[in-house]
């Protein structure tokens, strides 16, 4: 937990260390946000944040993307997410699956992930997992480009609940 005046007197490394998980398995994106403090608020922060993230390469954003797990997938089963996903993907209701459940999980990430490169990413923190699953089906047929502007935007939703989890009144 840190206060943002603790993250406005932070160097470089403890600001990435307190905020490098925000953004999954991708702290650049912290590291890179480090140099516009202060921040006003925790909005003005997620704003300089997803900044950094939007302004990347395009190929250092299609890493971001593809470093987030497959939802209901096999790093979940075999307990081998970050503790940030397993939180989030059981809120949604992704760890208390039927086997029909988890069947068409499966079938929607291969497909999802054999037409975009990347895997599906929703805020499972928002949503339940027939939402989560109506989204699959309703995305799939979407052009890449669009599918991506769409995880960016889905990334950006999971940073700031991340960041309130972790921001301390100062």
């Amino acid at each position: 937990m840190s206060s943002l005046a603790e993250l406005n007197q932070a160097d470089q490394a403890a600001f990435t260390a307190a905020l490098g998980h925000l953004f999954e398995h991708s702290p650049w994106v912290a590291a890179g946000t480090w140099s516009k403090r202060p921040f006003r608020d925790a909005a003005h922060l997620h704003a300089e944040l997803c900044a950094t993230m939007q302004h990347a390469a395009p190929e250092r954003q299609l890493a971001l993307i593809q470093a987030h797990p497959d939802l209901a997938g096999r790093l979940a089963r075999q307990n081998q997410l970050t503790r940030e996903s397993t939180n989030e993907q059981a809120t949604a209701g992704l760890n208390r699956l039927s086997d029909a459940e988890l069947a068409e999980f499966q079938t929607l990430n291969d497909r999802y992930r054999a037409k975009f490169g990347f895997p599906f990413i929703i805020c499972a923190r928002l949503n339940a997992k027939d939402a989560i699953l109506a989204a699959m089906r309703a995305r799939l047929p979407n052009p890449p480009a669009a599918e991506r502007a769409a995880a960016l935007a889905e990334i950006e939703k999971i940073a700031w609940l991340r960041l309130n989890d972790i921001l301390t009144p100062d």
